[in-house]
This record gives C-alpha cells, structure tokens and sequence, in this order.
C-alpha cells in the first residue's frame, strides 16, 4: 500500500460519485423530458453506450498518453459533460441531455480501468487487495453520490441542474487527485517491426479463463445495472419521495464497495471461482427479496445484497482476468473486456426503462435470474474443465 494506491481509491471514489448521481438522476430528469414514458431511461443507457464507443478511443489514449494522461483527459471530459447535461437539463431539451450522457461515457470507460491501474501500483503478490482496495474507494460514492443529487436537486429554479454542476466540481476536485498519483512506466507496446508485442486477441480470448473472467464481469454488471437503474423509476411508481429513493440507493453502493476492504482476502483464502460463485448466490437472494414485495425495506434489503453480490462478482473477475494476459497485452485485453462489459450495460439500460415501465417491477426482478443462471452455469463449466490459473504477474 503507497500514496499513489490510497490517491487512485480517492480517485475511485470521486468517479463512483459521478457514476451514482448520473444513476440517481437521470432517469428522472429522462422522465420528466422524454416524450414517452419508455424513453425516461434513455439517458442511463447513453451513458452506458458512450463508454462502449469510447472505449477503443480510451485504449489507445492509454498507450499514447499513459496512465496518467489518459486519466487527466478523461476528467476533462467529465468536467465538460457535466456543463453540458446542466444546460440541457436548464433549457428542458430531452436530446442535449442524451448528448451530455453519450459523452460523459468517455470519463466512464476511462474510470473503469482505474481498477486495472491498481495492479500497476502494487507488487505483484498483492494485486487483488490493490484491486480490492481501489473498488472500496467507491465507497465514497456510496456516502456522497446519493446526497449530493438530494442536497442539490432544487438548488436552482430548474431541477436538478444544481447536481449536474455539482458535478463539475468534483470532476475539478479529481483532476487535483490524479496529479498526485505516479504511475511506473508501462511495458513498451510495440515489437520489432511495428507489429503489436504479445498475442493476437482472439488468442487470449479463446482462453475459457478468459471467457468466464469475461462473462462474470459483463453479467455481474449486467443485472446490477438492470436492477438499479430500474429502481428510482419503480420506487416513484409506488409512492415513495426522492429522499427514501436516495436512501435505497446509498445503502447499495455502500454494498457494492464496503466489501472492498475484505474482498481481497477472501479472494486469496477461498479462491476466485468460489467468490464469484459467492457472488451469484447473493444476486439470486437479492431476486427473492424483491420478489417478496414492494415496501421500503424489501428494495433497501434487496439492493444493498444486490451491491454485496456484484461486489464479489466484478473484484473476482477482474482478478481472474489478470492472469490472463502478458503486460505488453494489457491495453488490448483490458479494452475487450470493457467493451463486453458497456455492451451488456447498454442493453440492460435500454431493457430496464422499457420492462419497468410496461412490464412492471416484478416482471424486470424475474428476468434477471436468466442471465445469473447462464453465469452459474458458466462457473461450473470452468470448475469441471480444472482450468483455473492461479494469479501471476501480468499488467
């Protein structure tokens, strides 16, 4: 554990902030602008499909501008998207707002690889508590995420502008964290010739670690996104205040990156497969829970096992995905995998406004359990074929 480790949790955290209160908010300033009901989570899925598309953009700025530099970009980018979606949002216009999450996208593929940068600053024996450390750091986003789109909700004539600008001031706040944080130099990326060093990509991914590191972050991902997204939506339906929605979801985020601190170890003690199996058993219980009922303590119990369960999930399979790759392929595998992973978002966001708003609540909650099902399934297939390569030095 050094400054720059604890400075890039920060830096976590205040990205989880962002991330949080672009969730709180946005689908209901898409309610409240979209011509259609259906549309309200539009803006969750801009988000989402802007860091699909940005994440080609996001590798090769790695390998150009570095860590570092590539970061910085990211929050300038942050910064910018934020100003925008607060005009947009200021003059009620539905499609700039779906622009301003379209580019905001950029800061979150850049923001997803901040996990992946924790294994630079470690020693290679301590990569997954590196790992697990920086995912805690979100927690900060669990604290101030949901309380800050609460505080600043009315701050101005117009709702919610305030939060959106609130938000370019934390992306300022993060641009001074991240100068902070020093980066060893990365692995040159070219061998002689000019060709790329290391392996072709469909070589390490036709690796089954590969593959199931793959579709446990994607799934994991996938179905706390559609249930997340989905919940400020059905918990307005029922009745409840912004207040108690902002509630909900800060005990979700608290499950989602409190586990960070111990995470680690328990991926040590017990083994990645096992900690992501731990972590579809408690995705499952989070279906049961919400399937039990519409008051406030089922979402609150319901979202905060959902936040535990993806915890487990996304931290193991980053982990997994570690020792799948050579340094010099780091960039290459870390873009495929975040591109799975936008992919599914996109689609979950997409199918969480519609389902929710046609289908219902219940509905939504029951269709989740396939993806989970198909991601167990997975888990035992990799067990059975003993091919589970323990952790070695790689990005």
């Amino acid at each position: 554990m050094n400054r720059s480790l604890w400075l890039l949790a920060l830096a976590q955290g205040l990205f989880l902030v962002n991330n949080v209160t672009f969730i709180a908010i946005n689908g209901l300033v898409g309610l409240q602008l979209a011509p259609f009901g259906w549309m309200a989570t539009l803006p969750v899925m801009g988000y989402v499909v802007g860091g699909a598309v940005a994440t080609p953009l996001v590798a090769r700025s790695q390998a150009r501008l570095g860590r570092k530099g590539s970061f910085q970009l990211g929050l300038l980018v942050a910064l910018g998207s934020a100003l925008l979606a607060a005009w947009a949002a200021w003059v009620q216009s539905f499609g700039l707002l779906l622009l301003a999450t379209v580019v905001a996208g950029y800061y979150n593929a850049n923001g997803q690889l901040y996990r992946f940068a924790a294994a630079d600053l470690s020693a290679p024996a301590w990569r997954e508590k590196a790992v697990s450390l920086v995912l805690a750091g979100g927690l900060l986003g669990a604290v101030v995420g949901p309380h800050l789109a609460a505080w600043t909700r009315a701050l101005l004539p117009v709702p919610f502008v305030g939060a959106y600008l609130a938000l370019a001031a934390v992306a300022v706040l993060a641009m001074v964290v991240m100068a902070g944080v020093e980066f060893p130099k990365a692995p040159e990326p070219q061998a002689a010739g000019g060709a790329l060093a290391g392996r072709p990509m469909r070589a390490i991914m036709r690796q089954p670690v590969f593959a199931v590191a793959v579709l446990g972050a994607a799934l994991g991902y996938g179905v706390m996104n559609l249930l997340m997204a989905a919940t400020p939506l059905a918990m307005q339906v029922c009745g409840f205040e912004f207040g108690a929605t902002a509630q909900v979801l800060q005990w979700h985020v608290i499950g989602m990156f409190a586990p960070g601190f111990v995470t680690g170890h328990l991926i040590r003690r017990f083994g990645t497969l096992a900690i992501m199996g731990a972590g579809v058993v408690l995705n499952v219980l989070c279906v049961a829970v919400a399937l039990s009922g519409v008051e406030f303590a089922q979402f609150l119990v319901a979202l905060l096992l959902l936040g535990v369960g993806w915890n487990f999930l996304f931290t193991a399979s980053t982990t997994l995905a570690l020792s799948t790759y050579r340094p010099e392929e780091k960039d290459r595998a870390q873009a495929a995998i975040n591109t799975c992973v936008f992919a599914t978002l996109a689609l979950t966001s997409l199918a969480s406004g519609a389902l929710v708003t046609t289908q219902g609540w219940m509905w939504l909650v029951l269709g989740s359990l396939l993806p989970l099902l198909l991601l167990g399934a997975a888990l035992v297939w990799l067990r059975q074929r003993n091919q589970l390569v323990q952790p070695t030095p790689s990005s």
